[in-house]
């Protein structure tokens, strides 16, 4: 499955926002922390590399309540050993919003260092919170501020427009849109995209979603348990068949033969945690 999906509001602001990022001094780079590979927008969009350029970056894995412990830990000790420093936090509740805030601060503090050293004032540190459609960014801005200021909600595309709002003393942040690559060739990222509601839902067919969906839980299931809620929920066990095999079971079982409504459900299911917390991308195994 190839995605191609790319509205006009992104085409606009990404030329907004490679203008607007002369004047930042820390990115945040916000990716789900269900998909850290398949979000990692620096390494996916082959223009944004180079409009970062040496800026301070802050590594932000949001949605932090929908993987389970044992994921996170396996995530923050690869990127340890990487030598990154990476924040998790749930923006949904307000969760390592605190510690964000004071590193995206600290990041900075290098911009005012050679300020005083030209003898300038200090001024609020500039960042600005980039990552792909819905992985959190206007949410977690909303955390910062302590109130509801810009648009937030759980679907792609929401936020449309650069907005720049004072954070504290300290700092000042840019909402901007999420930013995707005008095509995206590499089918497992598209799928996990899909599957984690990051990509406009005109750009896929849910049932080829739901159940690659599937053949993900199974894969993981020896490692990290993926499939306990699944039975738990369904009443059916997905290990012994084929994903679309398991969708057409399913729909015969609790939906009337409606496959389409059966996939729809299975994906709605995911996204709200009904089948558990669960990452769908494992670090890879950590050279020593």
């Amino acid at each position: 499955m190839t995605i191609q999906w790319y509205p006009g509001h992104i085409a606009k602001a990404e030329k907004a926002l490679k203008e607007q990022l002369k004047r930042v001094d820390v990115v945040l780079e916000v990716r789900d922390a269900r998909i850290p590979s398949s979000t990692a927008l620096l390494l996916a969009h082959p223009q944004v590399p180079e409009w970062v350029g040496d800026k301070g970056r802050v590594l932000v894995l949001n949605r932090q309540d929908m993987i389970s412990r044992q994921v996170q830990t396996l995530w923050a000790e690869w990127f340890a050993a990487q030598g990154s420093a990476v924040y998790f936090t749930n923006a949904k509740l307000g969760k390592g919003i605190k510690v964000l805030a004071a590193a995206a601060t600290a990041a900075g503090a290098a911009m005012n260092q050679r300020r005083r050293d030209r003898g300038m004032l200090p001024r609020p540190v500039r960042a600005v919170a980039i990552g792909f459609p819905n992985v959190g960014k206007s949410a977690l801005i909303n955390r910062l501020l302590g109130r509801r200021v810009v648009e937030s909600a759980a679907r792609p595309g929401v936020t449309r427009q650069l907005r720049w709002v004072r954070i504290s003393k300290e700092i000042e942040l840019l909402d901007a849109p999420g930013v995707i690559p005008a095509k995206l060739d590499d089918r497992d990222a598209a799928f996990k995209l899909a599957i984690c509601d990051d990509i406009g839902q005109a750009s896929y067919d849910n049932q080829l979603v739901a159940a690659e969906l599937v053949e993900l839980l199974k894969q993981l299931d020896d490692e990290v348990n993926s499939l306990d809620a699944v039975r738990g929920r369904y009443e059916l066990d997905p290990r012994e068949i084929a994903g679309d095999e398991y969708l057409q079971a399913l729909a015969q079982l609790r939906y009337q033969g409606d496959v389409e409504r059966t996939a729809r459900q299975l994906l709605t299911d995911f996204r709200k945690g009904q089948l558990g917390a669960h990452g769908l991308e494992l670090p890879p195994p950590i050279q020593t």
